[in-house]
């Protein structure tokens, strides 16, 4: 598990998510990508492009956005979780000093956008790591993005506070949102807060297109009781908000269990079925 700074009468809490990381001058947080500068929180990942890829709008995933069309899809680094089965550990493990990386500023992002519409390109989407750790880039590149009269779409784990969300919130056409399980205790597994999620999804599905990926994880998050809970929740806000539910595999530091089972991913699809319009499963 990586830790921020110690607290101390130097340093300044860094607002943008649950951890509010405790950051003397130059230090930077757990999620590698903000540091103290100037006594302030600053992105380190501006503009800072780890991957680019031309991707289907499913592959975000995103089931009832545009389907059909493509998508501009750029990722930075850093992540202010630590799951220990992430799959894109190279990108949300690292830091400025640690990865290759390509200057590609938001006027830039947006004028290749606009020149892939040939391709069925319907805009930019901001993933692979958790984009919204540098949520100033997301920012201003949908700006331009929406200049251009073309979409925005961000993959998030949603554990960022509203000081990070609000700015970005009124630029996003759709989200896709990990709501990786429905328990306190699987949270601190992976090193987030589930309330901080819900508000997160809350906020966002009042504003935008939004669909949600819970990956099970056999042991873990896979009870049906738990699916129950969380659908109801879902319902809560809106049924006609779509989850995906995913399959597990081994990776990175979890290895001590096998793939999620096929059935088990139809089992817990009727479970969320009770309450929720579209419930679709992935990674079989």
């Amino acid at each position: 598990m990586r830790w921020c700074a110690i607290t101390n009468d130097t340093a300044i809490s860094c607002p943008y998510c649950f951890h509010h990381c405790q950051l003397k001058e130059g230090q930077s947080g757990l999620c590698h990508a903000r540091a103290n500068h100037g006594a302030r929180s600053v992105s380190l990942s501006y503009g800072r492009v780890a991957s680019v890829a031309l991707d289907p709008i499913e592959k975000k995933p995103l089931a009832r956005f545009c389907p059909g069309s493509m998508i501009l899809s750029v990722g930075t680094f850093g992540c202010n979780l630590n799951c220990p089965f992430c799959q894109n550990y190279e990108l949300a493990g690292a830091g400025p000093d640690t990865l290759v990386t390509e200057e590609l500023p938001p006027a830039r992002l947006a004028e290749l956008a606009y020149s892939l519409r040939e391709q069925n390109n319907i805009g930019a989407a901001y993933t692979y790591n958790e984009p919204m750790v540098g949520w100033e880039y997301v920012r201003d590149c949908a700006k331009e993005v929406r200049a251009l009269g073309m979409k925005n779409v961000v993959v998030t784990n949603g554990s960022v506070t509203e000081a990070a969300l609000a700015p970005v919130l009124p630029f996003i056409d759709a989200w896709n949102i990990d709501l990786k399980g429905f328990t306190e205790d699987y949270y601190k597994w992976l090193g987030g807060d589930l309330e901080t999620v819900k508000r997160f999804i809350t906020a966002a599905a009042a504003n935008a297109h939004v669909e949600l990926t819970t990956l099970i994880v056999p042991g873990k998050n896979d009870a049906e009781e738990e699916m129950r809970r969380m659908a109801e929740w879902i319902a809560s806000v809106d049924e006609n908000i779509p989850l995906h539910i995913t399959r597990f595999f081994p990776r990175r530091l979890v290895t001590d269990r096998a793939a999620t089972s096929a059935q088990t991913l139809r089992e817990l699809a009727e479970t969320a079925k009770e309450k929720l319009k579209t419930v679709i499963i992935g990674n079989v």
